[in-house]
């Protein structure tokens, strides 16, 4: 079947949103590296870095569903290249804080500009990429995330080594905002317009994507979608999988270098092996969601993964805990976060199938959800920790999170779309 060029435009477009997938968390993780220098620069205190952790998650959160709802409207051409300048700035601007309420401040709207990433790479997906492609894709995309964060472990504890805490911020505001120049120049918000693509290729876009509920676009109504069983039941699961990863964006690295006695590179490094592993997850979960698709089980494709991911998440999860060793301790963390990241593709390709030419809005309100998860995973691990003496009630809370997910996915349904407009 002739599908284009030898590297399809739709091809070209998966490679810049994994790039983008790289920086997002690449930014994102780099407060947990630098958690010791600013801690300690600032005077804070574990609790104190426990709500600059999770402020970042409440503004990514509040402003997925306005931001998804946004590139819906505008096109993820402009969208993107405005909330990537956004953040990139928030960004740099992290390195110029001088005390504790600056620094929440400057990190919150971090968040709110990184809000619109995903879900606008979602409402590009749902006018680039075939419906029997979207789930390789969409792991693609989240493991770039996994390998940026992975990277970023050992290099932003090496740079932050050779320049400083607030230097390191600069540098990757400025990789941010290179990104966003490139995209505007190169991307097209429809196939249709842009100057690369072959005809070829056109036809196979069009003849292979899901077809809107209407051939006349209508507003969404919040009402509905709040109102819709399919929503809440995705924005659950994804709670409880975004409370499991982002453990691994805060905690872990100060987690690791505390209990078991390690210096910031070693530390570095053995915090990347979940991350490697949770792109490991994206990438299998991405091909068996594909693979099961096109033997015709379509909903079948999005349960499979998911459940899967978040029975090994709890397995994982708990293991870990017994472990007095760092090695083991990571082996079984990995395969946590190996699962869970299992849970992203199917998630996100939910929210295309059922909410279509909304799948902006409705990815945006799942991936709220899951950020409120994040939300509480920054701020829970501290206090239980200093209530309890213990890691274990924060790890034992995780695994059952996971296991209320799998319930969850067990009633979901993919293959039916939700009536959005009024």
């Amino acid at each position: 079947m002739n599908r284009g060029s030898f590297f399809p435009v739709r091809y070209q477009m998966v490679v810049g949103t994994f790039i983008l997938s790289m920086i997002v968390l690449f930014d994102r993780i780099l407060i947990s590296v630098a958690k010791d220098p600013v801690a300690a620069d600032l005077a804070l205190s574990d609790k104190q870095m426990g709500w600059v952790l999770s402020i970042f998650a409440l503004g990514y959160a509040l402003f997925q569903t306005p931001s998804g709802y946004l590139a819906d409207k505008y096109g993820p051409r402009r969208i993107l290249t405005t909330v990537v300048s956004l953040w990139s700035i928030f960004t740099a601007l992290t390195g110029a804080v001088y005390h504790f309420f600056s620094l929440l401040i400057v990190r919150f709207l971090f968040g709110v500009g990184e809000a619109g990433a995903f879900p606008s790479m979602a409402r590009a997906i749902f006018s680039w990429i075939p419906l029997r492609e979207r789930g390789l894709v969409n792991g693609i995309n989240f493991s770039g995330g996994r390998i940026g964060a992975a990277i970023a472990l050992p290099v932003v504890a090496w740079l932050i080594d050779l320049t400083s805490w607030r230097m390191s911020f600069v540098v990757l505001g400025i990789i941010g905002i290179f990104w966003a120049v490139v995209w505007y120049w190169w991307f097209r918000d429809a196939p249709k317009d842009h100057s690369s693509i072959s005809p070829e290729e056109l036809t196979f876009i069009s003849d292979h994507i899901q077809p809107p509920n209407t051939t006349e676009k209508k507003p969404i109504s919040l009402q509905r979608m709040f109102a819709s069983k399919t929503m809440w039941q995705l924005m659950a699961q994804y709670f409880s999988s975004n409370f499991t990863f982002f453990f691994c964006l805060t905690w872990l690295f100060p987690h690791l270098k505390a209990k078991y006695n390690l210096d910031m590179l070693e530390t570095g490094f053995y915090a990347s092996a979940p991350l490697i592993c949770g792109a490991l997850g994206n990438w299998f979960a991405g091909w068996m969601v594909d693979y099961i698709y096109k033997r015709g089980q379509w909903e079948l494709s999005r349960k499979l993964p998911a459940i899967i991911g978040f029975t090994l998440a709890s397995i994982g999860i708990i293991a870990s805990v017994y472990m007095s060793e760092v090695t083991s301790a990571i082996i079984f963390i990995s395969i946590a976060v190996f699962g869970a990241d299992m849970t992203l593709s199917p998630s996100w390709s939910a929210c295309v199938d059922v909410g279509k030419e909304h799948s902006g809005t409705v990815s945006g309100t799942m991936n709220m959800a899951g950020n409120l998860g994040s939300f509480f995973t920054a701020l829970a691990f501290p206090y239980m920790l200093a209530m309890t003496g213990s890691d274990v009630p924060f790890f034992y809370l995780a695994a059952t999170l996971n296991g209320i997910a799998i319930i969850i996915w067990l009633a979901i349904k993919p293959n039916k779309p939700v009536q959005l407009t009024v």
